[in-house]
Parts: structure tokens; C-alpha cells; sequence
């Protein structure tokens, strides 16, 4: 049941704002949004040259980025490295527990935005495992013994941890040589460059684990809707849909079954979630295009068409039920439109 103090949406308008000096970030997780059990967001900026400085958690970490050129790095369990740079519309993904930096190029003169997205409702972006924040609570003597090196050689590590600070850019030179070489499946994705699929009201296009191979906790389709138009009347069979709104003004409504629905409104900034199996359709009440990312905790993309249901069902049946005529049973479509 869709309980009333478990509201459907939140904006990060409404999330506390951790500002530092090269950047910030707001969040959202279960204690903003007690329905979203299953996921969690972060929205952070970083100003050019700024870093997220390199940690790890022990959720995998999803990112869309916004705005800006980001540039990533990492390290796997084997000591394979990664290095790339992720410009806006395009795609990271970093499984539990693998170490990462988020550095932000000098491309634009403000920096990068990107949304993180957590399978874990839980997760935290103040509780995270940093560098700094660990040695600074490691005596020196045991950093120079791990490093083999003279102990006078981390007289300057910071007392706490940084968190985001500012540097230079990174130039493009800054990956050192690995003999263990690369990771096998990249942990980025160029997303923008992949052309959506037209339908009457919109397009639409799929991310998961078939495609970014890396990526097996998350799945998401980019979505958009022309004014006027709705993405259609369907469910998600076994995932929740934790959705963020990047542009235009939408209508939910969601369907939680024994007469209970509730309808709501979306605009940039937003935040929706629908518990799996509840039937919802999204609808543009803007005049300009409304564009939104579905995003699953799961590695393939799945959805159900209430119109290719009810298309593929015996007409017999179908008008026994809802009493629609001959005519309109042979028109409903039998492949998914998903934007109409």
C-alpha cells in the first residue's frame, strides 16, 4: 500500500547542501524518503579542477553526468587501473569497494555536475571510506613502514579528511604505466553517443548489463516526452523505479492496487520512486520536453506494456472486461510504444 507519509517524491531543493571549498553535494536516502528502501542519490558539482578525493564504499556508485567533463580513476582488486573522461550524457560505474576519484577537467569554466545513484536506500555520502580520513588515523610510523619510505615524507598529510578540494585540472597525461594492465570492461560509457529509439510521443533509450557490461546492479532508460504526451501505462515486474527528472514538468500516477493510487508532480531537480508491480504512467503537462532517467536496482532493464497486454490477449477476453469494441481491440498496439 502507498502509505501517506511515504511520499513518492523529493527534490534536492529540500536536501542539506554540504558545501566545500571546489564544490558540493546533496543527498537523498531513506531518511528524505522512506519509500526509496532500494536506492539513493546524490547530486554533486565540483568546480574545474576540483576532486571528490579517492575512497571507496561499499555500495557500487552509478553516475549520469549533468553538466562539465569529469574525469575518473580507479584501481580494481587485481591492480588493473581505469582512467577516462565523462562528458555530459554519458555514464560511470564503480562496483563495492573498488577505490575511485571524481576529478572535474577545465573544459567549462563551471566545472562538472553529475547525479549518483546507490542500490542501497541506506547509503550515505558521509560515511564513505577516504583516504585522508584514514591515514590521518594510522600512526606514521606504520604509514612508513606500509610505504617502505623515510617516515619524514608525510610531515603534510591532512590532520582530516578533504572530501572535495580544489587542484588543478588534470592533464592528459596523468595515467601511470600498469604491468598489470587494464580492466577488462571499461567503467564508463558514452551514453550521449547512442541514438534513442522514436516512438509517437517521445524516445527513449536502455542502459544495462547487456550493453555496459560493468554495470550489474544498475539498469535505466533516458526518456523523453513531448508536450502533451505520456509514457505509457505500465509496471516493473520484480524492480522499484527510482526516477530523476532533468527537464520539463510531469504528472505520476501510481496504481498500489485495492483502490489506493496517488498522483503527483514532477519538475527538474526531482526525484520519484515506484515500488515494483505498481502500475504508473508519466505524463508531460509542460509545453516543453520533458526528459527523466528510470533507474532500477537490477542488471537488465524490464517493463511491462499494459497495451501490448492487453493487445496480445484474446480479444474475447479483453472485452468481457473493460467492453471496448472490435475496432479498438485490433488498433491496440502489440510491440511496446513506451511514449504515446
Amino acid at each position: 500500500m502507498l502509505e501517506p507519509r511515504k511520499n513518492a517524491k523529493w527534490s534536492f531543493t529540500l536536501s542539506s547542501n554540504r558545501m566545500q571549498t571546489g564544490g558540493w553535494a546533496r543527498q537523498q536516502n531513506v531518511n528524505a524518503m522512506p519509500i526509496s528502501t532500494s536506492m539513493a542519490g546524490v547530486n554533486m558539482r565540483l568546480e574545474p579542477g576540483a576532486v571528490r578525493e579517492l575512497h571507496w564504499h561499499k555500495s557500487a556508485e552509478w553516475a549520469y553526468v549533468i553538466k562539465g567533463t569529469t574525469q575518473v580513476t580507479s584501481v580494481d582488486q587485481d591492480g588493473r587501473s581505469y582512467i577516462a573522461n565523462v562528458n555530459p550524457g554519458d555514464l560511470w560505474y564503480f562496483p563495492p569497494g573498488i577505490p575511485h576519484s571524481l576529478q572535474a577537467t577545465g573544459d567549462t569554466p563551471d566545472g562538472s555536475e553529475f547525479l549518483l545513484v546507490f542500490p542501497d536506500g541506506d547509503f550515505s555520502e558521509d560515511s564513505t571510506f577516504l583516504i585522508t580520513d584514514w591515514l590521518a588515523h594510522v600512526p606514521k610510523e606504520v604509514i612508513a613502514k606500509n610505504f617502505q619510505t623515510n617516515i619524514t615524507a608525510f610531515d603534510h598529510i591532512p590532520s582530516r579528511e578533504l572530501y572535495i578540494f580544489p587542484t588543478e585540472p588534470p592533464s592528459s597525461d596523468v595515467a601511470p604505466s600498469n604491468p598489470q594492465g587494464q580492466v577488462p570492461n571499461p567503467l564508463s560509457f558514452a551514453w550521449s553517443k547512442v541514438q534513442g529509439t522514436t516512438h509517437p510521443g517521445g524516445t527513449v533509450k536502455i542502459i544495462d548489463s547487456t550493453t555496459f557490461k560493468i554495470s550489474t546492479t544498475i539498469a535505466a532508460a533516458e526518456v523523453t516526452v513531448e508536450p502533451g504526451a505520456v509514457r505509457e501505462l505500465h509496471w516493473h515486474p520484480t524492480q522499484d523505479e527510482w526516477t530523476y527528472y532533468l527537464s520539463g514538468n510531469g504528472r505520476v500516477t501510481i496504481f498500489a492496487s485495492s483502490a489506493n493510487a496517488r498522483t503527483f508532480d514532477y519538475q527538474a531537480g526531482d526525484i520519484g520512486f515506484v515500488p515494483a508491480t505498481f502500475g504508473h504512467y508519466v505524463e508531460n503537462i509542460g509545453n516543453t520536453t520533458l526528459r527523466f532517467l528510470e533507474i532500477a536496482n537490477t542488471d537488465r532493464f524490464q517493463d511491462i506494456s499494459l497495451t501490448q497486454w492487453l493487445a496480445l490477449t484474446p480479444p474475447t477476453l479483453v472485452k468481457a472486461h473493460l467492453g471496448l469494441s472490435d475496432d479498438t481491440i485490433a488498433h491496440l498496439n502489440k510491440t511496446k510504444q513506451f511514449v504515446v
